[in-house]
This record gives C-alpha cells, structure tokens and sequence, in this order.
C-alpha cells in the first residue's frame, strides 16, 4: 500500500560472549587464564596446576550454560561428563593443600566453591524470589572480600618471603580469577535483573 513502509526487522539476539558490552573483556580474561595454567605448569606446584586448570574448564562451562551457546542434545552427556572430571580435580586440589598444610590456599579454595554454590543458586533461583537474591548477593560480597583479602596476603608474601615468585604468582592469579567472576556477576546477573518482569522490581521495591 502506499504511504506504509514495512518495518525492518528486529536485530537477532546475540549469544554467548558476543551478547554484551562485556565480550572483549570476557575474552581477555579467558585468554590470561589459559595463560595462568601455562605459568603454574611451569612454576608452580602440580596441585596448583590441577586446580587453576579444573576451575578454568568449570568456568568456561558456566559461561556456556548461562550465554545461551546452541549444544545439541548429543552433546549434553559429553559437557556433564567434562564437568564431573573437573569438579573431582577440584576436590583432589582441595586434599591436596589439606595434606601439604598449604591452609592459605586450601581456605581460598573452600571460599571459592563457595561462591561458585551461590552462583550455580542464583541461576536456579526464580526471578520473584527477591529475598533470596538478596541474601545470596550479600554471602557473595562478604566472601569476595575475603578472597580480596588472600589476594592482598599473597602480595605482601611477595616483598618478603623466602620463594616471592610464588607469591606474586598467586596473586596475580588471584587477581585475574576476582576480575573474571566480577565480569560474569555483571553480565550475567546484571542482565537477569534488567530482563526481570516488572512486577517483581516492584515487590523489591516495596520491602
């Protein structure tokens, strides 16, 4: 008819790491990362290579789960099966600083599987459960403080302990893993809060 102009259509929504604002700082990240489990397979302990490597995979998975990346069902039984190996590594990791007496790096592992159970909550959680989001949000805050805290241990271990490489290893890599959940918190969480149905901002907004 004249006088109507079709309407173009709507953009495709992009997934996985190309979906936000986040995608060249996500994939920098990864890429040091990768690089971390390369410097801890030729400084550091093999525990430490064990754990920074499984936690690698289990973070690239939960990206996969949460980015919305198409995965035939096929493929399904493949990821769980990955994902199974990488948490029993973690779990090896965690023995393993037990019976070295490494106990800096075993309570910041157990801080880490703890903030990894609130995130794998969140994603379960559903949207109206404002309290609940609320509570897991402040656990969160209070366990990235304290990894903040063994960051800045490592670091002051770095100007005076006996093996400073270590030390700066460890908090370099500490540093890197705080940036990457930060980043998944704010895309990941931030964009479930901006999508969340208007009736449950407001029920938040009235508690």
């Amino acid at each position: 008819m004249d006088g109507v102009t079709a309407e173009p259509p709507k953009p495709r929504p992009r997934r996985g790491f190309v979906r936000s604002r986040w995608a060249i700082v996500k994939w920098i990240i990864y890429a040091l990362l990768a690089g971390d489990v390369v410097l801890y397979s030729l400084y550091g302990r093999l525990t430490e290579l064990i754990d920074t490597a499984a936690w690698l995979v289990l973070l690239m998975l939960f990206e996969w789960e949460t980015g919305g990346w198409p995965l035939r069902a096929r493929w399904v039984p493949v990821l769980h099966g990955v994902r199974l190996l990488a948490s029993a590594a973690v779990v090896v990791a965690v023995v393993g600083y037990a019976l070295e007496r490494v106990w800096l790096d075993f309570f910041n592992e157990m801080t880490w599987l703890g903030v990894v159970a609130l995130l794998e909550l969140e994603v379960r959680l559903p949207p109206d459960a404002v309290r609940l989001h609320r509570m897991r949000r402040t656990i969160a805050a209070v366990l990235y403080v304290a990894l903040v805290g063994f960051l800045l241990n490592w670091a002051v271990m770095g100007f005076g302990d006996e093996n400073p490489h270590a030390a700066w290893l460890d908090t370099w890599d500490a540093l890197l893993w705080l940036v990457a959940f930060v980043v998944i918190e704010m895309n990941v969480f931030g964009g479930r809060d901006a999508g969340r149905p208007q009736r449950a901002r407001q029920a938040g907004g009235s508690r």
